[in-house]
């Protein structure tokens, strides 16, 4: 009797404990750290302003905000295209390693695109045709960089954000100095390149993050001395607008 009572027992208990519910895995915010990567031009590379560049000031935002703790590195190069960083995510070792250590990547790039041809239309031998036929090879080259960028993350969460541009060209005081038809040029112009960097970011799922909103009211406020590049505010103004866009590829369960 004895041993029947006591196989009832193990009979009921086994019963229990395979009709239990699978525990429910809760969702929690990654603890980090993360490592931001920033690829891009002079605008990333913070010339002609002496200054923290915008990479370090999402950096700090990015540490505030979400509690994780954060490193960056920031490849911007002065002069540099939409083919060059793509031939660097391609060719350069040491580039595509760190790419693919990194949680966020960066992407600012395609003003230098266009340098050739706004210097053919200064001498006249120029119009916006020329321009446009620029947009395609921007475009091409933006998918390419994130589409890099995905496969040397090999499927990890991944928080790519592209940036177009308040201006490609100068812009404030600057512009306005240079004459209507170099303001008119550039308006025209940076609408066109900012339509295709966001359509090459958005072909691979990156988030393209509009700065031409937050120069908009002034824009010499928010420039260096050339006109060209972002002043100390500039580079506020560009990690706040990253840092609005939040972490969500990063923090989603």
């Amino acid at each position: 009797m004895a041993t029947f009572r006591l196989l009832v027992m193990l009979l009921a208990t086994l019963l229990v404990v395979d009709y239990m519910p699978a525990p429910v895995a809760s969702a929690t915010r990654p603890t980090g750290p993360w490592t931001i990567t920033a690829l891009g031009d002079s605008v990333t590379a913070g010339s002609a302003c002496d200054c923290r560049p915008f990479t370090d000031l999402y950096a700090d935002l990015t540490r505030e905000r979400t509690g994780v703790p954060v490193t960056s590195r920031n490849l911007g190069v002065p002069g540099q295209t939409s083919d060059g960083v793509l031939a660097t995510l391609n060719g350069d070792s040491e580039t595509a390693w760190q790419v693919a250590d990194s949680d966020i990547v960066l992407v600012t790039i395609g003003a230098n695109d266009l340098a050739g041809s706004l210097a053919d239309w200064q001498d006249g031998g120029c119009d916006l045709g020329c321009f446009r036929r620029e947009m395609p090879g921007i475009q091409a080259d933006v998918t390419a960089i994130v589409e890099r960028i995905r496969e040397l993350r090999a499927g990890q969460p991944t928080e790519v954000l592209v940036t177009d541009y308040w201006n490609v060209f100068r812009d404030g005081d600057q512009a306005a100095s240079l004459g209507t038809a170099y303001r008119t040029i550039s308006r025209q112009v940076t609408a066109l390149a900012n339509a295709a960097i966001c359509a090459g970011a958005a072909s691979e799922a990156a988030t393209c993050v509009d700065l031409v909103g937050p120069f908009t009211a002034d824009p010499t406020k928010y420039l260096a001395a050339d006109g060209d590049h972002p002043d100390a505010a500039g580079h506020a103004e560009i990690a706040e607008a990253l840092a609005t866009h939040g972490w969500h590829e990063l923090t989603s369960a």
